[in-house]
């Protein structure tokens, strides 16, 4: 079988749940390998983590001489990776850093690159075709790549992470970085305060807040904390000064694809609707019965956010306990 490069997302070695995501995809188009760029004291670690996904084969790559400057680095190594390697395709998870690295490879390597794809499938001829929402999210399309090697950022929840146990046979590689790639030096760094939700592009349930919440998120913050959610907000509510710029939903903010979003006082702007569509199902809450998110939702309530959101926060508590 053709072997198929996953690029590991990670944190210090802990390994993100996007991961699991691309290699359950790869195991569709050949045979998962797992590329780590990391600390070479946490290879071990995330080698029994990723081969309980399939991944035959782990690629170690210490980032010693990549650590401290921006993604170019990275995109070098991958390229002489791949030129060793010769994969039927790359898999890489769609974060903003991903769809970088895609791009500075893609010019390397003389290949196609897709971004944001929310399904990959096996494609006649053997190039996989993928699945993207374009143009605002007012269509949705099937491409494959036609030159080279295909590269793919995939969005996160694209698919449910199996488990199917592979070697997970460890191979060192060490890249030479040239100083053209080291041109872009990070200087300082701080780190993002945690707030003990999941992260809003990862995120399996998304509740967010638009203008209907008058500026209190507390409903909204509740509800999320009852489900395990992230919070989100739309754009009128960031202009506004209620939330911050990176909670931001839509076609200026993140683009998520939840398995749940549940939308409050958000009215439905193109602008939002662009960055939460392909959510696999959508609940709407507001008290404008003729609002356009409700065009769009599989479940609307006409309602006021404010008692409709305790309300089913506390049943959930309620069954929860």
């Amino acid at each position: 079988m053709s072997e198929v490069l996953v690029v590991v997302d990670h944190v210090d070695g802990a390994v993100k749940k996007p991961t699991y995501e691309l290699l359950t995809i790869a195991k569709r188009l050949g045979e998962p390998s797992a590329v780590y760029i990391g600390p070479a004291d946490k290879a071990s670690e995330v080698t029994d983590k990723v081969k309980k996904y399939g991944a035959e084969k782990v690629y170690v790559v210490d980032d010693a001489q990549l650590k401290g400057y921006l993604v170019a680095p990275k995109a070098e190594a991958l390229a002489q990776l791949v030129e060793k390697a010769s994969p039927a395709a790359i898999l890489i998870p769609s974060s903003a850093e991903g769809k970088e690295i895609g791009g500075r490879l893609s010019i390397k390597l003389q290949s196609g690159l897709i971004t944001d794809a929310v399904d990959v499938q096996p494609g006649d001829g053997g190039a996989p075709v993928t699945t993207q929402s374009v143009f605002a999210g007012n269509f949705t399309v099937q491409a494959k790549v036609t030159q080279g090697t295909p590269i793919i950022t995939v969005k996160p929840n694209s698919a449910a992470p199996e488990e199917s146990e592979g070697a997970g046979a460890v191979e060192e590689f060490t890249p030479t970085i040239s100083d053209t790639a080291k041109t872009a030096q990070i200087v300082a760094a701080q780190p993002r305060q945690a707030t003990g939700r999941p992260e809003l592009t990862e995120a399996a349930i998304v509740v967010s807040g638009g203008r209907g919440t008058g500026g209190n998120f507390e409903p909204i913050e509740a509800l999320a904390d009852a489900l395990g959610a992230a919070v989100g907000a739309s754009r009128a509510a960031v202009d506004s000064g209620w939330m911050p710029h990176t909670f931001q939903v839509g076609q200026t903010g993140k683009t998520v694809s939840p398995q749940l979003y549940v939308a409050n006082g958000i009215s439905g702007a193109i602008q939002h609707r662009a960055g939460m569509q392909t959510s696999k199902t959508i609940v709407a809450v507001n008290k404008d019965e003729e609002a356009p998110m409700f065009e769009l939702v599989d479940f609307g309530v006409v309602g006021d956010l404010h008692t409709v959101l305790p309300a089913a926060t506390e049943e959930i508590n309620k069954r929860k306990g």
